[in-house]
Formats: structure tokens, sequence, C-alpha cells
């Protein structure tokens, strides 16, 4: 059940982008909820949400039949085919702003969102 592994530690690949903030953001969730350095990010869309789909963030410890395995800015990530294709070229980012505290995904392939920012649509 391996996937495609591709190391990349500048926070970018062809497909996605973490950005430095959203990189030691995930760092210090994974300190403080005591999460294995063996668990990595599950990264992913599902559908549902106001605009028909919704981001998924998650810690996961096994890789998945077909999964991407990336490594990118430190941080080692699971995405599954289908979520890869919708998440390509997508940047995630962390905002601590007035507009809330939360991880922002920055999707070139959204053609619509809704308030929450968490659900996009293609």
């Amino acid at each position: 059940m391996s996937g495609v592994m591709v190391e990349h530690d500048v926070g970018t690949t062809d497909s996605i982008t973490i950005t430095p903030r959203a990189a030691q953001e995930i760092i210090k969730i994974r300190m403080e909820n005591n999460i294995p350095d063996s668990h990595a990010l599950r990264l992913g869309v599902k559908g549902g949400g106001c605009s028909g789909m919704s981001y998924v963030l998650a810690f996961d410890e096994k890789t998945r039949e077909g999964d991407n395995v990336l490594q990118i800015a430190g941080i080692m990530l699971h995405i599954d085919p289908k979520s890869m294709f919708y998440l390509s070229g997508t940047i995630l980012d962390f905002s601590d702003g007035l507009n809330g505290r939360g991880f922002v995904f920055n999707n070139p392939q959204a053609t619509r969102t809704c308030g929450c920012g968490s659900s996009f649509g293609v």
C-alpha cells in the first residue's frame, strides 16, 4: 500500500505549497497533542459544505492505497488521488488575524467559496 513519495523541504511542490506559518502551526499542534512523528498530515477534500466540497486536515497513522506521500517543509503529507486532483496548486497558509484563527486554503481551482473559508466549488 505504498504511495508515491516525493520529498521537498523548501515548502512547495508543483502541486502543494505549505507556508512557514502553516508549517509552524502544524508542528505546534503535533507537539501540544503528543501526536507521534510517525503520523502524517492527511490533506484532502470531501463532498459537502455550503459550496459543494470541504477541506480535510487530520493526522493519520497509515498510508492508504494510492496515496501521494509528500514531504514539504518538514511536514509529511498523505493525499489521496481524488483530493490531489482538486488540491493541485493550493497554498496552505495559517492566519491569526481579525477574520479569525485557522488554516487558509488558497486554491486556484476553486471557482467559488463561502464565508467559512473551508468550503469550495470547482
